[in-house]
C-alpha cells in the first residue's frame, strides 16, 4: 500500500487522465468530500476505499496502490540514450504514471521534460513543469534547486510577456544564489535572468548595474554562459543607446564562441548580430545578410523551428529596410501560424514589421493605428522597453 501523500498524487492523477470529476470517481459508494481528503493526503485509504476506486477507475487495487519509482527511474535511464523529442515523450508520460515517491528523482525528469517543453515553444506546457518544480524545490530543501528553477521560471515568463513577474521571481532567484553562495553557473544563471528581465521592463540603470557583475562572473562560467553574457550586456547596451559598445560585444560573442559547443546558439548569436546590424544609423544591411548566410549554411546539421522563424524574420526585416515591401510581405507570409510558438517579444515585432510593410505600401492610416495598438499592449504588459521602441517608430512615421 501507498502512504500519503503519494497515493492521493497518483489517484488525482489516474483521475485527471480520464478527464472524471470527484463526484464522478466518487460515485455511490464514497463521498466527494472524502474522496478529496484522499488526494490532498489528508486521510490515509482503506482496503475498502482503494477496492471501489479501482473498480471507478477500471484497474485493479494492485495497479492502484503499486509503487512507480522503479518506472521513473528506468524511464531517466532509457532517456539517455534517445533523441530529444524521444526521451521528452517518454519522461513525459512517465511522470504522468509516478506518483512521485522519490522528489529528487520527480525533479530530475521534470527539469528535462520542461526543456524539452522550451524547444518545442510550449511555453504553457513549460510552465506547468515548472510551477510544480518551484513547489518540489521547496519541498527538496536544496537552494541551488530553488535558484535554478526560479531562473528559468523567470525566463519563461518574460517569455510570455508576464514582465513584472518576471522581474520579482529572477530578483528572488538572485538573491538566493547570493545570499547562499551558490556555484558560479548559478549565480550566472540567475543574473542572465534578472539582466533580461529588467531590459525587458525598461528599467535600464538597473539592469545596467548587474551587468557588470554578469560579465565578471560570467569570466568563470561554461563557454555559454560567457556568450549568454555578452549577448545580454550587448541587448542592455543597445537599449541605453551605445550602439558601438553592443556590437563590440556582439562581435566578441560571435568570434569567441566556438559551434562545437553548442551548435544552436552559434546561430542565434550570429541572428542577434545581424538584428544589430540592422539597427545602426544607416543600417548595415550588406552585414546582416552575411550573417543570415551563415546561418543558413548550418541549418541543415541543427536547424530547428525557433531558428528557422527568427532567420525568416531578420530576412523580412532586411527587404523592408532595403525597400522590398513585396519581398518582406511573402517572407511574414511564410511565419502565418506561427506567431504562438514565438516569445512574447518576437510576436509584436513580427507585427510591427507587418505594419512597417503598410507604411511602405503607403497604407499610413493603418499601419499608424497597428502600431499605436501595438505600443498600448506592450505597455500594459509591462515590456515598457518594447512599448518605447514601438512609440519612437510611430514618431519616426509620423515626422517622415
Amino acid at each position: 500500500m501507498l502512504e500519503q501523500p503519494v497515493f492521493g498524487r497518483r489517484l488525482r492523477q489516474l483521475r485527471t487522465d480520464r478527464g472524471l470529476t470527484l463526484a464522478a470517481l466518487a460515485g455511490e459508494g464514497m463521498s466527494t468530500g472524502y474522496l478529496s481528503r484522499l488526494e490532498s493526503g489528508a486521510r490515509q485509504p482503506t482496503e475498502r476505499a482503494v477496492a471501489h476506486l479501482a473498480a471507478q477507475l477500471g484497474i485493479s487495487p494492485a495497479e492502484l496502490t503499486q509503487s512507480t519509482a522503479t518506472s521513473l527511474a528506468q524511464s531517466l535511464t532509457l532517456a539517455t540514450g534517445l533523441g530529444q523529442d524521444e526521451a521528452g515523450q517518454t519522461l513525459s508520460d512517465a511522470l504522468k504514471a509516478s506518483g512521485g515517491e522519490d522528489p529528487l528523482l520527480r525533479w530530475q525528469a521534470l527539469w528535462r521534460v520542461a526543456e524539452w517543453r522550451r524547444r518545442r515553444q510550449e511555453y504553457a506546457e513549460q510552465r506547468s513543469c515548472l510551477d510544480e518544480l518551484v513547489a518540489l524545490s521547496e519541498q527538496i530543501g536544496l537552494p541551488e534547486l530553488q535558484a535554478r528553477v526560479l531562473a528559468e521560471l523567470a525566463r519563461c515568463m518574460r517569455d510570455t510577456g508576464e514582465i513584472v513577474g518576471a522581474v520579482d521571481t529572477a530578483t528572488h532567484a538572485y538573491e538566493l544564489a547570493k545570499s547562499e553562495a551558490l556555484p558560479a553557473r548559478v549565480q550566472i544563471s540567475t543574473l542572465l535572468a534578472l539582466v533580461s528581465a529588467l531590459g525587458e521592463a525598461g528599467r535600464i540603470p538597473d539592469a545596467a548595474r548587474y551587468t557588470d557583475e554578469l560579465l565578471t562572473a560570467a569570466e568563470k562560467g561554461s563557454r555559454p554562459q560567457w556568450a549568454q553574457a555578452l549577448w545580454t550586456a550587448a541587448n542592455i547596451r543597445t537599449r541605453q543607446g551605445d550602439l558601438d559598445a553592443a556590437a563590440e560585444l556582439m562581435d566578441q560573442a560571435v568570434d569567441g564562441f566556438d559551434g562545437r559547443d553548442d551548435l544552436t546558439m552559434w546561430m542565434r548569436l550570429r541572428i542577434s548580430s545581424a538584428r544589430l546590424d540592422l539597427m545602426a544609423d544607416p543600417p548595415r544591411a550588406e552585414t546582416a545578410q552575411r550573417r543570415v548566410e551563415e546561418v543558413q549554411a548550418a541549418l541543415p546539421f541543427a536547424g530547428a523551428p525557433t531558428i528557422e522563424q527568427q532567420l525568416l524574420a531578420v530576412r523580412a526585416r532586411i527587404a523592408v529596410i532595403t525597400g522590398r515591401p513585396d519581398e518582406a510581405r511573402a517572407l511574414l507570409d511564410q511565419l502565418v501560424g506561427f506567431d504562438d510558438l514565438l516569445p512574447y517579444q518576437e510576436r509584436i515585432r513580427l507585427d510591427v514589421l507587418r505594419n512597417r510593410v503598410l507604411l511602405l505600401e503607403g497604407e499610413q492610416a493603418p499601419a499608424l493605428a497597428g502600431l499605436r495598438k501595438l505600443a498600448e499592449q506592450a505597455q500594459q504588459s509591462g515590456n515598457m522597453d518594447l512599448a518605447a521602441e514601438i512609440w519612437r517608430l510611430v514618431a519616426e512615421s509620423l515626422a517622415q
